[in-house]
């Protein structure tokens, strides 16, 4: 790979499939791994002799305040990641290190707020995210001590998406698969060996993702770096904090609606399908989740390269990259649709060796996925609108088909199908979403084809100033 002094160069250089490919690689593996390091502490934790089913479901319940804390962290870290892609792209170095300074001063505001507010009301907030009274003890040991490591996560997942957008994409991989490695070997010694159970898990999971942040830390100390930390920069900058939060406010919204729609699913699945059903949704939301992650490691590599060359005002390197991407989400979609429809038990299976549960989480995954071909490109899409600045279309889709199409029919489908009717919202939101997202993105693409190499892009609306 190009020297790190180099790197983000090559992004309005380089030939776009070539560096998609390049990019996107490591993307998809850190993500894919990142996936995994979720699924390990389920495959684990769902294997605890006499406890492991109602512990699942006790995991499931602690998601929506999970991908709350991740909500908190994309609004600081992705906005932070675009602008620096763009600052790169238009040579600003100076400015992108501030950014950087920023972004690690707003993620440990926001981390320690975040942790202190729902320690305090953890066990109504757990109650009123599904957690019955046989599922809440396991949901309570685990979701306190990832609170109390709640800033390390932040820190280092945002610090990972920096380092990616700054042109070493392989270090962002790699500290991502040191953490999946290290979690899958301290697992089963803190849950079985000393007998932690399920707040084993989460004690391995924190101290994997601190060990991972203090190379992160050092990292971005080195002098070689365009993006490094040197003295007298620390003070938060709240004109940047706002540019920042703002670009991240539509994947803050997508991850904030996905809190509060698991929170209503977990509600509707224990009111028609008790325990189990909320943990069959939580084995089967491991599964999709494991193909999302690829997806999202497309975009990830589509990302830096887009935000760079739309700095740089090379529109026709900004329209191939996203065609080139969209494209190849879509093939992983086909082989998440097959897999879903054809093989759901063997992938459930690893999860638990409860026949009620399996039969439960087989189920689900089917209906949930006839239409996940289409997903792809709308994931995509939404991610593009973000690279490019524009807030209020990505803002827009990502709150469209959570709580626009998918909350109503949460509520709509059950009265005639039952428990069904919850996993069947899925694909039903979904067509609706990637309708909605066909007219925007056709909108998009033809003001674009209004645009030279060059020109200035006032006409698309982006947030981002050149």
């Amino acid at each position: 790979m190009t020297n790190n002094h180099l790197a983000p160069t090559e992004l309005g250089t380089e030939k776009v499939g070539s560096l998609l490919k390049r990019y996107a690689v490591p993307g998809i593996i850190a993500m894919t791994a990142s996936s995994l390091y979720n699924m390990v502490d389920s495959i684990f934790i769902g294997h605890i002799p006499g406890e492991g089913s109602l512990a699942l479901s006790g995991l499931a319940v602690t998601f929506p305040l999970m991908n709350l804390s991740t909500a908190l962290g994309t609004l600081v870290g992705v906005g932070a990641a675009t602008m620096i892609s763009v600052l790169l792209g238009q040579k600003n170095y100076q400015a992108a290190n501030k950014v950087l300074a920023n972004d690690i001063s707003l993620n440990c505001i926001t981390g320690v707020i975040f942790a202190a507010v729902c320690l305090v009301f953890l066990d109504p907030i757990l109650t009123f995210f599904g957690a019955s009274p046989n599922t809440l003890p396991h949901a309570r040991e685990y979701m306190t001590i990832i609170l109390l490591g709640n800033v390390i996560t932040h820190l280092y997942f945002g610090l990972n998406a920096l380092i990616r957008s700054s042109g070493n994409p392989r270090l962002a991989m790699r500290l991502t698969l040191f953490t999946v490695i290290s979690n899958t070997i301290l697992d089963p010694i803190f849950i079985f060996v000393l007998g932690m159970g399920i707040q084993g898990a989460a004690i391995a999971t924190v101290l994997c993702q601190a060990m991972a942040l203090s190379y992160s830390l050092r990292y971005f100390t080195r002098k070689d770096n365009l993006l490094r930390l040197p003295k007298g920069i620390f003070d938060l900058d709240w004109r940047i904090a706002k540019d920042s939060l703002a670009i991240g406010m539509g994947p803050f919204l997508m991850n904030s609606a996905s809190c509060i729609v698991t929170m209503f699913i977990n509600q509707q699945l224990l009111k028609y399908g008790g325990d189990l059903a909320i943990g069959a949704y939580g084995i089967a939301n491991r599964i999709n989740f494991l193909f999302i992650m690829v997806v999202m490691g497309f975009n990830q590599g589509m990302q830096p390269i887009a935000g760079y060359n739309f700095g740089a005002l090379k529109y026709s390197r900004v329209k191939k990259v996203f065609k080139l991407t969209a494209l190849w989400a879509t093939g992983v979609c086909v082989l998440w649709f097959v897999a879903s429809e054809f093989f759901p038990g063997v992938m459930v299976k690893i999860f638990t060796n409860d026949p009620e549960l399996i039969d439960l989480a087989d189920k689900g995954l089917r209906l949930m996925n006839p239409v996940v071909i289409l997903v792809g490109w709308q994931m995509v899409s939404t991610n593009f609108f973000q690279s490019l600045g524009m807030v209020g279309k990505s803002i827009f889709l990502s709150l469209s088909r959570q709580l626009l199409f998918l909350v109503p029919l949460i509520y709509v489908l059950p009265l005639f199908m039952g428990i069904k009717g919850v996993f069947f919202s899925f694909p039903a939101s979904d067509l609706i979403a990637c309708i909605t997202t066909l007219v925007l993105i056709h909108n998009l693409f033809r003001k674009f084809s209004k645009l030279q190499d060059g020109d200035p892009p006032t006409i698309l609306g982006s947030k981002i100033k050149q």
